[in-house]
């Protein structure tokens, strides 16, 4: 069964054909905090190749923690965040959790967290897997 979801508007739709993401990761750094307009970014991360996305998108690319490119896509309708690639690690797309649909995101279970080092001081969980800057690719 595929996870799917869509933005705001439902303009961009898109499916991912798997059962379960790679991993549920929570990113605390200053970019995804200004992305989200929240304490931190939640991302389901999949395997690219598995991703559909369907409708209009625009994207932007920024320079990650790795030095190398993050391109953000969103809707240009609604402006919600859809996905982000790392170019460190091309073979995946985080996929913004809050766009998933909502049978597949009330069982989202965060494990990992990056950029801890820029965690905003209120926000009191630590998960099994946190990395202090983003790790690199494997």
């Amino acid at each position: 069964m595929a996870i799917t979801g869509h933005c705001l508007c439902k303009a961009v739709t898109y499916s991912i054909d798997v059962d379960k993401p790679n991993a549920v990761a929570y990113d605390h750094c200053d970019d995804c905090q200004r992305y989200t307009g929240s304490t931190y970014a939640l991302f389901a991360i999949f395997p690219k190749d598995k991703v559909t996305i369907v409708g209009p998108t625009k994207s932007f690319a920024i320079k990650g923690g790795s030095g190398l490119k993050v391109y953000r896509t969103s809707c240009p309708t609604c402006g919600s965040g859809v996905a982000q690639s790392p170019d460190a690690a091309p073979d995946i797309i985080a996929m913004n959790g809050g766009g998933l649909d909502r049978e597949f995101k009330k069982k989202l279970e965060p494990d990992t967290e990056f950029w801890t080092a820029t965690k905003l001081p209120f926000c009191h969980e630590n998960l099994a897997h946190a990395f202090e800057r983003m790790p690199p690719p494997q």
